[in-house]
């Protein structure tokens, strides 16, 4: 059945959407969460999360807020919830501010979705193939949160445990590495892919929008490992592993409610749920267009060497790259008075080499740079000043490796500050929906891809098209505008 976006009092429960207008004249502020003033609690989990809640608004960037993509979400999840094994749950749906693919669950209900996500499905029956898989690992209490911190093998991670001073990793981390969801087991995946396409195919949707969403996944970390050589993000892509195996099995699944097709997949009506939807970064984080990174509010910009890939987190910028090579870009503020050799000798080095500090003028700022060693890694610290906002660049590359201080040198030499014209030109993409006209050829399309190197590549995969499949004279397609 279908349920209206109001204020939603369904015979199985109360189904809760945070950031939905749920009821009119409800106020809003995009900095605040809508989800905590709906919480009913109803069982013992519930409180797991509601205390960590705010922690995932912390990490992925706090709620986006949009009335079409939450009208799209509100009557996906209410078909759902009518036919799902637990009837009497309330599910707290937010979408979340992030570029990341993702998906995941807390205990007691709540159900989180990104933006990222979001772009990258192409119809309701693919959406509703995520949310149901989210849900199932609520009902068979998959949900369980780690209570420790993320470790990671990324070098880019690591330079902060290596170098930098207690106290400034544990202020840099305190947002991005609080939370930690733990990964399922495979046989969990594999039960809650079951639940879900079961629930799926019992809502009236199409069954196999799971292996097709499925698929496109694995297209989409097929572009982004072909990219750059490795993996390009701990999310939805690897805490949901799409192996073949587990495709097929979601087709096997999928077949007990008949051939594709059969079953709601409103490709029209999500298209027009997420037309306009952000895609990449937000601007209060800055953006990262190709291998450069800039900041209109902070007016500063930098280069990534060629061959590496920029990741743009909350508190800061890592550069995964060239070769074994990365570095970490963030800011902090300088004591007044403080010369900058001062500064890097202030304790936030651990390693330090005092002898090594060189300060210099560069594109007009004051730059400090020195060396460090820590563990089995080296290290070129630079600090550039602007007023007393110092940003710092930290690279780390194996010890011996000699391609480090050119690679520091490069990107260092890269930073500069923007003018008022770059600064007003830099806006956020976003997803617009277009029709196909018969002049429309795939090199059109890809030309239109703005924010990226691989326009082909990424306007097949967010459309779910095989290599040199051509979309139907007619029909419409994602592109990423800058409109």
């Amino acid at each position: 059945m279908l349920v209206k976006p109001s204020n939603v009092l369904l015979s199985m429960g109360l189904l809760v959407l945070s950031g939905c207008n749920l009821t009119d004249g409800l106020a809003t502020n995009e900095n605040t969460s809508h989800t905590s003033s709906w919480i009913r609690p109803i069982d013992p989990q519930e409180k797991i999360g509601q205390r960590e809640h705010p922690l995932v608004l912390a990490k992925y960037g706090g709620e986006y807020r949009d009335s079409k993509v939450e009208k799209l979400l509100a009557l996906i999840v209410g078909k759902l919830v009518s036919v799902s094994q637990d009837k009497g749950r309330v599910y707290k749906l937010t979408v979340l501010n992030s570029p990341k693919v993702n998906a995941f669950a807390l205990p007691g209900g709540y159900l989180y979705v990104t933006r990222g996500l979001l772009a990258l499905a192409n119809d309701t029956a693919e959406l509703a193939a995520v949310l149901s898989h989210e849900m199932a690992h609520v009902s068979a209490n998959h949900a369980i949160l780690r209570g420790k911190q993320e470790s990671s093998k990324d070098v880019g991670k690591q330079v902060v445990n290596e170098v930098l001073g207690d106290n400034v990793a544990s202020r840099i981390a305190l947002a991005a590495n609080q939370l930690r969801l733990s990964d399922f087991s495979k046989d969990q995946e594999l039960q809650a892919d079951a639940i879900g396409i079961r629930m799926l195919g019992n809502a009236g949707f199409d069954a196999h929008g799971a292996s097709r969403f499925l698929q496109t996944m694995q297209a989409f970390q097929g572009l982004n490992t072909k990219r750059t050589g490795r993996f390009a993000d701990a999310s939805f892509l690897s805490s949901h592993p799409t192996t073949p195996r587990r495709i097929d099995l979601a087709k096997r699944h999928a077949r007990f409610f008949g051939a594709p097709g059969l079953g709601e997949a409103d490709r029209g009506r999500y298209q027009y749920g997420i037309d306009g939807i952000m895609f990449g970064d937000s601007s209060h984080e800055g953006f990262v267009r190709g291998n450069r990174f800039s900041h209109a509010s902070l007016g500063i910009t930098f280069k990534a060497p060629k061959g590496a890939r920029v990741e743009n987190h909350s508190t800061n910028v890592v550069i995964n790259g060239p070769g074994e090579l990365a570095t970490r870009f963030d800011a902090a503020i300088i004591g007044k008075n403080q010369s900058l050799t001062d500064y890097m000798k202030s304790g936030w080095i651990k390693g330090l080499n005092e002898g090594s500090i060189v300060e210099s003028i560069y594109n007009g700022l004051p730059l400090a740079s020195a060396t460090a060693q820590g563990g089995s890694w080296d290290f070129v610290i630079q600090a550039i000043l602007i007023d007393r906002q110092v940003y710092r660049f930290i690279t780390a590359g194996p010890i011996g490796d000699l391609n480090i201080r050119g690679s520091a040198q490069s990107i260092s030499n890269s930073f500069r500050q923007l003018s008022d014209a770059e600064k007003a030109r830099l806006q956020p993409l976003k997803i617009r929906v277009v029709p196909v006209l018969s002049s429309d050829t795939l090199g059109s399309f890809a030309s239109r891809m703005k924010g990226t190197t691989q326009g082909l590549k990424l306007f097949q995969t967010l459309n779910g098209l095989k290599t040199g499949q051509v979309p139907e004279v007619g029909s419409k397609v994602k592109i990423v505008s800058d409109y």
